[in-house]
């Protein structure tokens, strides 16, 4: 079993990101005294520091565009920097309901419409990459997947999927990096602990978490697979659309594969 050690060295598995570490890199990539961030933002000095160490997040919409403004003036503030901010502040929808709790959405109706994809690749997914159902092309194409539910602990824990992912080290920091942003958006809690936890185990895992990178998307659609059957590698077109189920609205995705000749 490999040692354990947080991102900043601490002993532990890895923490979720959180609002004041965000925070803190950036002001600390700005060179922002905390003094200078308060003045600018209206707050006090104390409040920084508390927002920082983590014992107050929960700032007020306010205070975060304040802070935002004033980052973004000394230096660009990405998009991607400033919804993983807004996110991190819990100033964006919190729903955790569990796997089997969305395995449950899935109707008759929906599952046909997974046959009706073949001979291309469909699936349904949640947004923390839980599989929920596929078809046989999908089933087939990433094999061992369905057992381990998860796709993160399939790319690092079931060692066919460095067979399967012709672009491994691609896809994985894609799914990483997308995790964080999406622990972000939901607020963390048990469920993100508790998947971190268990994916510390994993080197790999470990290194690309490290790197601090959060994305929202794709920025590339074609993903590049090996039928183990054959040994031929072929390229499906990634598509992922989120559907609006009556329930958890906005949790399940509907992942399509097309297959390119």
């Amino acid at each position: 079993m490999p040692p354990k050690s947080s991102p900043d060295g601490a002993d532990g598995p890895p923490r979720p990101p959180t609002l004041g570490g965000l925070l803190r890199r950036l002001r600390d990539d700005r060179r922002i005294s905390r003094e200078k961030l308060a003045f600018a933002a209206g707050v006090s000095t104390s409040y920084i520091t508390h927002l920082e160490s983590g014992d107050r997040d929960r700032p007020t919409l306010a205070v975060v565009e304040a802070l935002v403004r004033y980052l973004d003036r000394i230096g660009p503030v990405t998009e991607i920097e400033r919804r993983h901010l807004f996110d991190l502040a819990g100033l964006a929808p919190a729903d955790n309901p569990t796997v089997e709790d969305l395995r449950a959405e899935i109707t008759d109706e929906m599952r046909r419409t997974l046959t009706l994809q073949e001979p291309d690749l469909a699936a349904y997914v949640d947004i923390r990459w839980n599989v929920l159902a596929g078809n046989e092309s999908y089933h087939l194409a990433f094999p061992g997947l369905i057992d381990d539910v998860n796709i993160l602990r399939w790319f690092f824990g079931n060692p066919l999927s460095r067979k399967v992912m012709v672009e491994w080290e691609r896809e994985s920091a894609l799914t990483v990096h997308w995790l964080r942003g999406l622990i972000g958006q939901q607020g963390g809690g048990t469920w993100a602990t508790e998947l971190l936890a268990e994916l510390a185990e994993y080197p790999d895992f470990r290194r690309i978490w490290d790197d601090g990178d959060t994305v929202y998307g794709r920025d590339h659609t074609a993903m590049r697979l090996c039928d183990l059957r054959t040994g031929e590698h072929y390229t499906v077109d990634v598509q992922l659309f989120r559907l609006d189920s009556v329930i958890h609205p906005g949790h399940i995705q509907y992942y399509l594969g097309v297959r390119e000749d």
